[in-house]
């Protein structure tokens, strides 16, 4: 089996899917992006569990976030790469603050006349690059000076995506590059610019966490879904596996913890065949990935997967029926 796009490339395996019950989705996205997914896939006539496997605190904004800050808005960077929703909004958020600060402080009566007759209140002083269309919504919608700049994505949100971008391709040693970013994570595209002599700073607005009832939360979904096939009289082999959406590799080492610690939670569990009890192993779900790196986390535990390059609602149902064909 095959399948590719422009969004998403294809499985290592094919991934059966029997039509006993309705295809069984479990939408590991953080809570507040996880609603325009779960809509779409349930509107398709799928079973959509939402289990967060990453919540997104933020982090106290440091001298040196703010020192960054000042040196983009001086021109020291030659361009922004923002990575996500969450990363836009703290990052603006900030942006304006020092617009202020810099109109109470240091503007002439003149730029401040110009600045209070305009509605676009910002003026970007490098390229500003978008990963996603969620994330250039959230600068879209800001007072931004379209006339001075333009916000730019990437033809497939991700790392090697941004790399293709002319931006920042034509990136050279002694080059600056500013990232917002949530804490971790996008290290392809650092390491290939540093080893290109590039300068990469960031500020990392927020940090991904585990729910704190996030165990809890898979343990009471494993006990209604033995359940519900005990109910039916579905056996293991002859229940599509459930196909689990992960966009990161920190979602994915969550999941993994919760999967194996609800294995060993009940030593007397190993004995039982079927119960209301019986654990499952990662090998019993499928699973839909963002990306290269996060596909080989699934492929080096040889599990069943489709790899897609962007988290569109639309093509992530396309991902999950192709994987049913």
């Amino acid at each position: 089996m095959s399948w590719s796009s422009s969004k998403s490339t294809d499985s290592n395996q094919p991934i059966n899917r029997p039509s006993l019950l309705p295809q069984l989705v479990i939408n590991t996205r953080p809570v507040e992006r996880a609603a325009p997914l779960t809509r779409h896939l349930q509107a398709a006539g799928m079973s959509v569990v939402d289990m967060p496997m990453l919540t997104l605190q933020p982090r106290l904004v440091t001298d040196n976030d703010m020192m960054l800050m000042r040196q983009w808005l001086a021109g020291e960077y030659q361009a922004l790469v923002i990575v996500s929703p969450t990363a836009a909004a703290s990052g603006l958020a900030i942006w304006q603050l020092l617009e202020r600060e810099h109109q109470d402080n240091g503007a002439t009566d003149k730029e401040v006349e110009a600045i209070e007759g305009s509605s676009n209140i910002l003026v970007a002083p490098s390229h500003l690059i978008a990963v996603g269309e969620a994330t250039a919504a959230v600068l879209n919608e800001a007072k931004l000076s379209n006339a001075s700049y333009q916000v730019l994505q990437p033809v497939i949100a991700n790392n090697e995506g941004m790399l293709a971008m002319p931006e920042i391709d034509n990136l050279q040693a002694g080059d600056k590059l500013l990232v917002w970013r949530g804490l971790g994570g996008r290290r392809l595209l650092v390491d290939t610019l540093q080893a290109r002599g590039v300068h990469i700073d960031s500020i990392a607005w927020y940090e991904r966490k585990m729910p704190v009832d996030a165990m809890m939360q898979y343990q009471q979904w494993l006990q209604d879904f033995n359940n519900r096939n005990a109910t039916v009289g579905v056996t293991a082999s002859q229940q599509a596996k459930p196909i689990v959406i992960v966009s990161s590799g920190t979602a994915f080492e969550h999941w993994e913890s919760i999967v194996q610690a609800a294995k060993t939670f009940d030593v007397a569990a190993e004995h039982q065949v079927m119960s209301v009890n019986a654990p499952l192993k990662l090998s019993d779900f499928a699973y839909v990935v963002l990306g290269e790196r996060l596909a080989n986390m699934v492929a080096e535990q040889n599990l069943s997967y489709w790899r897609v390059e962007g988290l569109a609602p639309e093509t992530i149902l396309t991902a999950i029926k192709t994987t049913s064909l």
